[in-house]
């Protein structure tokens, strides 16, 4: 089925504790999208190594990126927005999610201090992305610049940050 003219992806990314999930499923909420989780999709072995203090590499991560881009790619058919909280480091993945997408694929980019991320990650409870692994995250991020993305600090309030991306994103369209 084609996309309509309407259809919107927005892809919110960042490193582990940048805030995807929780600003992710807020702007979805406040645009009356779908929200996808990312993370809900990794294979078993992908948590596993990650619980293990081990860090995804390309192969590891490529059968999840498929499998999130043909979930997008099946929802692309109707009006409703979707929104994906997605790690999406590299470029590379990035290409890879939006691969067979309409025009309309927008990229939401979390920016935050290690120091405050690090924080973050430390007070979470339930996750299985330990803090050991957040300099591998940090190391791996291909930062996106204003160009590429609405490109946001996360040191403000979560109402404050969706308020921003709402405008942002009212204003670009």
């Amino acid at each position: 089925m084609a996309a309509t003219a309407t259809t919107m992806v927005i892809l919110v990314m960042g490193v582990s504790g940048s805030g995807k999930s929780t600003i992710g499923a807020r702007l979805a909420e406040r645009l009356g999208a779908r929200f996808i989780e990312g993370d809900d999709h990794h294979p078993a072995a992908n948590v596993d190594k990650m619980r293990a203090g081990v860090p995804l590499d390309d192969d590891d991560r490529e059968p999840w990126l498929l499998a999130l881009n043909t979930l997008l790619r099946q929802r692309a058919g109707d009006a409703r927005p979707t929104v994906l909280a997605c790690s999406a480091l590299k470029a590379r993945y990035r290409e890879q999610l939006r691969a067979g997408l309409p025009g309309n694929f927008r990229t939401v980019a979390l920016q935050g201090s290690p120091a405050l991320i690090a924080a973050r990650v430390a007070s979470r409870e339930h996750h299985y992305m330990p803090a050991a692994l957040l300099a591998s995250q940090f190391a791996a991020l291909e930062a996106l610049d204003d160009a590429e993305a609405l490109v946001v600090d996360v040191d403000a309030p979560v109402e404050r940050i969706v308020e921003e991306l709402l405008a942002r994103l009212h204003a670009s369209a």
